[in-house]
């Protein structure tokens, strides 16, 4: 199984993390499910960018972007040319590793 690095983040994960995850589970999926509650507003429909992400290493191993995620990626606060919406970033067998934006676009975010 491949594994998930995820680098520091003050909110969702102080310490960063390391996770694995099946190949073909979303890089979010894989961060839900081991209580790395990145945000999520549109429940995993690629319908905002609350759930962006910077694929430090192992980009090339996803898979390809659409162009509705392209779109989207456009609105994503700290868009770097490696963003991917992590709803939407499926694994392969390779390893990646990811940093959280400090901020998303979703100014009013509701509590758990």
């Amino acid at each position: 199984m491949p594994i998930i690095k995820i680098l520091p983040h003050p909110e969702y994960c102080p310490q960063g993390a390391e996770i694995s995850a099946p190949a073909g589970t979303s890089i979010c999926e894989a961060m839900l499910d081991n209580k790395i509650n990145i945000e999520h507003a549109c429940d995993l429909s690629c319908a905002c960018t609350t759930c962006h992400v910077i694929v430090r290493e192992g980009f090339k191993s996803l898979n390809a972007l659409d162009e509705s995620e392209e779109d989207l990626l456009d609105r994503a606060w700290g868009l770097e040319p490696n963003s991917r919406l992590s709803c939407q970033a499926f694994l392969a067998q390779a390893d990646v590793t990811v940093e959280i934006p400090k901020y998303s676009i979703n100014h009013a975010k509701e509590l758990h």
